[in-house]
């Protein structure tokens, strides 16, 4: 189409008229999306208390007959059912009772009521309302949590929280020395969530400690005598992986290695498995003791053989948060032999944390190694006294 066409063409009436009706329809199309409201926000979720207050914020969720819900006015608050009288909630939750057992099959969840000691879940288009006595309720758990937490198995690469520990003193004089230690103590619990029943946990540990000290001879001989060295070494690893029966009943399958020069002893492996049971299990404060069945084999300096033993550990890890943010752990096992009773050990350990800022805390830290089939000329015991800094990663 040649240039006057095209002028003659946009020229017509009709042509100008379509031309000026698409451009005003374009600019009332735009200006009512600009002036679209938002989207309105959900009403807030409502308790009514049976004295007749009310509390407006969030229902977060529910363990037993406790109710914690979060009020911007009060922030967040646990309240028994037996004083709540009605509760609205435009939440989508999940609703487990307690003889139910926790599977990672799907559910469908809905908006929460309760009233006359009953609990209410909206139906669906592909689900019916449900209804739940509160003596019958185990859990109240919002969808987001219960996707994440419950019906998701994680990556062997996540979910893992712990602490990463590190000391050091450095001695630059007539007597050259320098020490360290390190450590690292990692979880991965799975659920994540405290307030679920644990389903799998999985621990690593591993320390070190390393020393140097060098010192020449004064006065110096002739010939010259060579310059004494001290060395320390003292390495521990092991990890374990508990499956559980009951919220306090699991199995565990777990291995460990252990270096202690100042004990002769070149490497010390063992791999078992066996049972554990939580004695105590409180916010502030956690017991478990366990046993297992393992193969174990030791190696020491020269002239010492190497011993193949089957034998079992029994253990038990004590954790409590004291007050000021304080956090007191201790632990203790003793690592028999059934082939040869000679050949037996034990490990005792207890620590305090101290928080100094954010993350990073003062760790206060002794143990002490017993091994009864040291190397010739070697000592049994093998104490330490450790301080050094923490950092928690979560």
């Amino acid at each position: 189409m040649s240039a006057n066409q095209k002028s003659s063409l946009l020229c017509r009436p009709g042509t100008l008229s379509l031309l000026l009706l698409s451009l005003f329809a374009g600019v009332l199309a735009s200006e009512a999306i600009a002036q679209t409201p938002p989207p309105a926000k959900p009403a807030p979720d409502v308790i009514v208390f049976t004295n007749g207050d009310q509390l407006t914020g969030a229902l977060e969720r529910s363990v037993g007959n406790n109710i914690t819900f979060k009020s911007d006015s009060v922030g967040e608050v646990t309240v028994s059912m037996d004083k709540v009288k009605e509760l609205r909630s435009n939440g989508n939750f999940v609703v487990l009772k307690k003889d139910e057992k926790i599977t990672r099959v799907s559910r469908h969840p809905g908006a929460i009521t309760f009233e006359d000691h009953t609990v209410n879940v909206a139906g669906t288009s592909t689900s019916a309302p449900e209804a739940v006595q509160d003596k019958d309720l185990a859990y109240i758990i919002d969808q987001e949590t219960f996707n994440k937490e419950v019906t998701v198995n994680p990556g062997p690469f996540s979910g893992w929280n712990g602490s990463v520990t590190g000391g050091a003193t450095i001695i630059r004089s007539t007597q050259d020395g320098t020490s360290f230690n390190a450590g690292i103590a990692l979880i991965r619990a799975i659920p994540a969530v405290p307030f679920l029943p644990p389903r799998t946990r999985t621990t690593f540990n591993l320390l070190e400690t390393y020393g140097k000290l060098t010192e020449p001879t004064i006065p110096q001989t002739v010939p010259p005598t060579p310059t004494a060295v001290a060395k320390t070494s003292i390495f521990h690893t092991d990890a374990e992986h508990d499956k559980y029966f009951t919220p306090r009943v699991y199995a565990l399958a777990g291995t460990s290695f252990d270096h202690n020069f100042s004990q002769g002893l070149n490497l010390q492996q063992i791999y078992g498995a066996g049972l554990g049971w939580t004695v105590i299990q409180e916010p502030k404060q956690e017991l478990d003791v366990k046993a297992d069945v393992h193969y174990e084999r030791q190696n020491f300096q020269p002239p010492t053989v190497s011993l193949n033993l089957i034998g079992s550990t029994f253990a038990e890890i004590y954790h409590r948060d004291l007050p000021g943010k304080l956090i007191f752990t201790e632990s203790g096992s003793f690592i028999a032999a059934w082939n040869d009773f000679n050949a037996y050990s034990a490990l005792a350990a207890a620590g305090l944390q101290l928080p100094v800022y954010h993350r990073f805390a003062l760790n206060v830290n002794v143990s002490d190694n017993f091994l009864n089939n040291p190397a010739f000329g070697y000592k049994k015991n093998s104490f330490q006294f450790i301080t050094g800094v923490t950092y928690t990663l979560k």
